[in-house]
């Protein structure tokens, strides 16, 4: 039927023109933005898929930044702690000089002066050393083991089952936060678990003690660690029936605890890695310890090496503030180590977390560019097909004329 009022035609050129103006419109928006999905409506599956990438590439690079942080952090403790190593072997030196009866009371005694100024010199250096305001070698940054109820376990408590018991000759809390810890057994599995007071928690496997041994329980992960002595030996059961008693369930940590650094993207307690920066003043007993007792006295210049004797005692007592100083420096240069393979590790995550990522979410430019000429093409062709559609109603003049 030839028509006037409707062209058919015409309505079919302009929808199709219209289709394939709409397709290449997508194809211009992913080209021009360099991204496959730039809305929900172009991969539902795939933004929601992309979009969880995208938190863990970003949490995980934060991360690194973190982890090179606390390389730092550690590094600025770690340089002090030289120094007073430095200090500690001046003294040492000092002290074996003393030890030798070829000086009388007056040299001793200035011995004597630069030792306590050395040892003030210690403080300073302890007091003073500090990362964005934080103290690193005052102690501020350990954990210390409290508590004083019934249910919480203490040094050297006895543990059991009714018919095998332990002591616990350790706690280590030195890299916990604060709060109280608290243990549950599985007996089926042998498998203790502590809970921190955050809720993060950690799982070891039970092992046996045999007659005078003893096992060393260590939950790295939140900080904490204690060895039980046995001389009749105790089971697995015997030793989970025990911590988790009510007299012994719990072990409590005190002061500002260790430095939480966040080295992952989530919040397990596998992404969080504790740092203890221990006390190193000299004037304190959990620190240097050098201190009035074991034959030397601090009292004055004049009484720290007056004589052999107590020169002798002085460099016994150096001795001990320089293993103290050692153990310390080796315990952060291990958890520098440790943040180092992080970094590396993060740094392999993000880059194939990344790589995934820009599978699902970025533009093919080959095959968008394809794309754009084909739509290119049939627009150009809708175009023209469209100009003959509207001059065919041209055609019906001709019967009107005759």
């Amino acid at each position: 039927m030839s028509s006037i009022v409707t062209n058919i035609a015409a309505l079919n050129g302009n929808r199709n023109l219209s289709i394939t103006n709409a397709k290449m419109g997508k194809v211009l928006e992913k080209l021009s933005s360099g991204y496959r999905i730039n809305r929900a409506a172009d991969d539902a599956a795939g933004l929601g898929i992309s979009e969880k990438m995208r938190a863990q590439i970003r949490g995980n690079s934060q991360a690194i930044r973190n982890a090179k942080d606390g390389i730092s952090m550690i590094q600025t403790a770690e340089g002090a702690m030289d120094e007073i190593h430095s200090i500690l072997q001046r003294m040492r030196e000092l002290g074996v000089q003393a030890a030798n009866d070829t000086y009388d009371t007056a040299a001793r005694t200035s011995i004597g002066t630069e030792l306590i100024q050395l040892r003030q010199e210690i403080d300073r250096i302890a007091n003073a050393t500090n990362f964005n305001g934080q103290n690193l070698l005052t102690g501020a940054l350990t954990g210390n083991l409290g508590g004083t109820a019934a249910s919480n376990l203490v040094l050297n408590e006895t543990i059991t089952d009714g018919t095998d018991s332990g002591v616990v000759t350790e706690i280590n809390v030195a890299g916990a936060k604060p709060g109280t810890y608290t243990f549950s057994y599985n007996t089926s599995t042998d498998e203790l678990t502590l809970t921190g007071p955050t809720g993060q928690a950690q799982v070891i496997t039970l092992s046996a003690i045999g007659t005078n041994g003893t096992t060393t329980l260590n939950f790295n992960q939140l900080g904490i660690s204690l060895k039980i002595a046995s001389s009749g030996g105790m089971s697995a059961d015997a030793i989970g029936a025990g911590l988790t008693a009510s007299g012994n369930s719990s072990v409590v940590v005190t002061g500002s605890g260790a430095a939480a650094l966040q080295v992952g993207a989530n919040t397990t307690a596998y992404d969080v890695m504790n740092v203890s920066f221990n006390d190193v003043r000299a004037t304190q007993a959990t620190g240097l310890n050098l201190l009035t007792g074991g034959g030397v006295d601090w009292t004055s210049a004049s009484t720290i090496v007056a004589s052999n004797t107590a020169a002798q005692a002085f460099i016994n007592q150096i001795d001990a503030a320089i293993t103290t100083l050692n153990t310390r420096r080796s315990d952060l240069g291990a958890a520098q180590n440790r943040l180092e393979h992080t970094v590396n590790s993060l740094g392999v995550a993000v880059e194939n977390l990344t790589a995934s990522e820009s599978r699902i979410r970025d533009a093919d430019v080959a095959q968008l560019s394809s794309e754009l000429a084909s739509k290119t093409i049939l627009q150009q062709a809708g175009v023209a097909v469209l100009a003959q559609a509207n001059q065919s109603a041209q055609s019906i003049l001709s019967l009107l004329r005759g």
